[in-house]
């Protein structure tokens, strides 16, 4: 295996992720493929023997595809969630079956959300305890999909904590906060804060690339997570803002509902911790928040930021 893949497809590249992803692999020499839902894509969802062809002959296809989370729950939203990883995921799992050389990895999003709301423990692939409702059902489906399907592939599926970077992702609502004065702890702030940043999310791939001893779900997170209290404060002090009014659970529910997203996003206490990362030598050039926000401080232009709604 050669420590770079020559060919990627890239499944859902006009997410925030799947854009630095495919300019990374760009700015490489990488020639990059894609599948999803616009006309500008390589290949359609809907067209099995075009996936096939994409597919055919590259080393790697990264699987991002899924309606955003940031919404309101409701029965259209969460089918449509859970529909859109799901049936990706199978229909990307048949044409890789019938790809006469399939690439050598596949790597598929998953979320960190699996694991249950810890405050007591880190949550590792190995000794993690799976949670319940909604969030987590979709993720065991999404996974389910991967490691069911029939194909000669290694197959990994990327439990992501959040992801931060400059211009869009996570940190957007966050500066916004800050910047109005409203960057206060959320809930008691006392919940896990875990993140990673876009470009180690990137490097992360790299890495299982050429570990071809690992399979499975790979927690992809920094071991250094924060506190809510702590991620608010340090966002504060990036972008300048010495104080910010808190907000009570009760406020964040109502405001959730105002703006068309869930106060789970927020409220849930995530500790996931890079296990199989750690153990196999991955070093993340951002692990500590401080250092993460003020690379994006240095990006970020003045004023409010765009967020984008359910």
């Amino acid at each position: 295996m050669n420590n770079s893949p020559s060919t990627v497809v890239i499944c859902g590249a006009s997410g925030y992720i799947g854009q630095f992803l495919r300019r990374a692999y760009e700015e490489r020499g990488v020639h990059v493929r894609t599948i999803g839902r616009g006309t500008s894509s390589d290949a359609a969802w809907s067209d099995h023997v075009g996936l096939v062809g994409v597919l055919d002959g590259t080393d790697l296809v990264i699987n991002l595809a899924g309606r955003s989370v940031s919404c309101r729950y409701g029965k259209k939203n969460a089918d449509d969630i859970l529909s859109s990883r799901v049936q990706s995921t199978a229909a990307l799992g048949r044409a890789l079956a019938d790809a006469a050389h399939p690439p050598e990895l596949w790597v598929n999003a998953s979320t960190g959300t699996i694991y249950r709301d810890s405050r007591d423990r880190p949550m590792d692939e190995r000794t993690g305890e799976i949670g319940t409702g909604f969030s987590v059902e979709v993720a065991r489906s999404w996974e389910r999909e991967v490691f069911d399907a029939d194909v000669a592939v290694r197959k990994v599926a990327l439990r992501l904590s959040i992801v931060l970077g400059a211009g869009g992702g996570a940190i957007n609502p966050m500066i916004d906060l800050a910047r109005l004065g409203l960057g206060g702890r959320m809930g008691d702030g006392r919940q896990m804060f875990s993140w990673v940043h876009v470009a180690d999310v990137a490097r992360v791939i790299d890495h299982l690339f050429v570990r071809d001893d690992v399979s499975g779900p790979v927690n992809v997170a920094t071991p250094f997570p924060v506190t809510n209290n702590e991620m608010m404060k340090q966002v504060r002090a990036a972008m300048g803002r010495s104080r910010g009014l808190s907000t009570p659970a009760w406020l964040l529910q109502f405001g959730a509902r105002m703006i068309r997203t869930e106060a789970e996003l927020v409220l849930k206490s995530r500790w996931v911790h890079p296990g199989v990362l750690t153990d196999t030598g991955f070093g993340f050039e951002y692990p500590l928040l401080a250092d993460a926000l003020a690379e994006i401080a240095r990006q970020t232009p003045r004023g409010l930021l765009p967020v984008a709604l359910g």
